[in-house]
């Protein structure tokens, strides 16, 4: 597997080519990363960090354009890293991109494949369906989320589906409902599902493989815990799968649904859940008093390196 890797410090590293906000603090990043561009599949992730000092978070791919040399990223504004990355500006660069990172999605002609995307989990759901009807399953795709405001990728999700699906607790798009009415709903119209595939919040991704066990449905589901290098030393991202401990970094982030540990998951993404809300508290305050809040001291918007003062990065 091929991983790029670069530091950069210049408009000539990983470069924002495009920026747009899509749903209330969701907003889609086009970056130039030709390498991973070229060797990324479904299903896999990359390593970013803002800024020098900043700390890693991983990100799935959510579409790829080898042509142009660009990744897309779909991102939710949750705490201080991902505010961070919202300032970052078109032409502007992200000091390290890393990936493609994971393994990918095992792509097979199952027969009739429903994807379940719920709320930004619509993001990584979207290249696999693409995967999968490329493959030449017939993909039904399901777009679920609290309510209209929160959904996207409605034309990008149609275009890589033969049929989509939307549901929203409220009902103010859609039918009203959970993925959970989705999917009984589908096996009542279709009879016989061959897959599932199910990604978001974790409570949903639990009852979606609850149900599909209850089904005889072979479930996939992916996830996103805690994770420090992406490549398997630190073993942050570890989870319960089938009775076993695995690392979601290389051994996944996608696991039979029927075999993970959500509730471990759950107790696992809530350890630092403290720190988070102080970190993002201090990063508002400064943010509202107009100072940088960027761990090294340094502006998030740092200027071109200096070659008679710096190495290279």
């Amino acid at each position: 597997m091929t991983i790029e890797a670069e530091r950069v410090g210049t408009r000539a590293g990983f470069e924002l080519v495009e920026r747009a906000e899509i749903a209330p603090n969701v907003t889609l990043y086009r970056i130039r990363a030709p390498f991973i561009a070229s060797s990324r599949k479904a299903g896999q992730f990359v390593m970013v960090r803002v800024c020098e000092g900043g700390e890693r978070i991983p990100l799935t791919i959510a579409d790829g354009d080898p042509a142009e040399g660009t990744i897309t990223l779909v991102v939710q504004q949750v705490g201080t890293t991902t505010a961070r990355m919202a300032q970052v500006q078109v032409g502007e660069s992200f000091s390290d991109v890393v990936g493609p990172l994971g393994s990918a999605t095992h792509v097979d002609s199952y027969g009739t494949v429903v994807c379940v995307g719920g709320g930004i989990g619509i993001a990584p759901v979207h290249p696999i369906a693409q995967a999968m009807k490329a493959a030449g399953n017939r993909v039904i795709s399901v777009l679920a989320a609290r309510n209209t405001g929160l959904l996207f990728f409605r034309e990008e999700m149609r275009r890589a589906s033969d049929d989509l699906r939307i549901w929203t607790d409220d009902g103010s798009e859609g039918k009203k409902g959970l993925a959970t009415h989705a999917i009984s709903e589908l096996v009542e119209e279709y009879g016989k599902l061959d897959k599932v595939v199910a990604i978001g919040p974790v409570p949903m991704m639990k009852f979606v493989s609850k149900l599909t066990a209850e089904l005889g449905i072979p479930t996939l589901v992916s996830l996103n815990p805690v994770m420090v290098d992406g490549t398997g030393m630190c073993g942050g991202c570890r989870v319960r799968v089938g009775g076993r401990t695995q690392f979601v970094c290389v051994d996944g982030p996608e696991f039979d649904g029927h075999q993970v540990d959500y509730d471990e998951l759950m107790r696992r993404q809530a350890l630092y859940k403290e720190h988070e809300c102080a970190s993002y508290a201090r990063f508002q305050k400064a943010d509202m008093a107009g100072t940088s809040a960027s761990l090294d001291g340094r502006s998030l918007r740092q200027p071109e390196a200096d070659p008679q003062k710096e190495g290279p990065r």
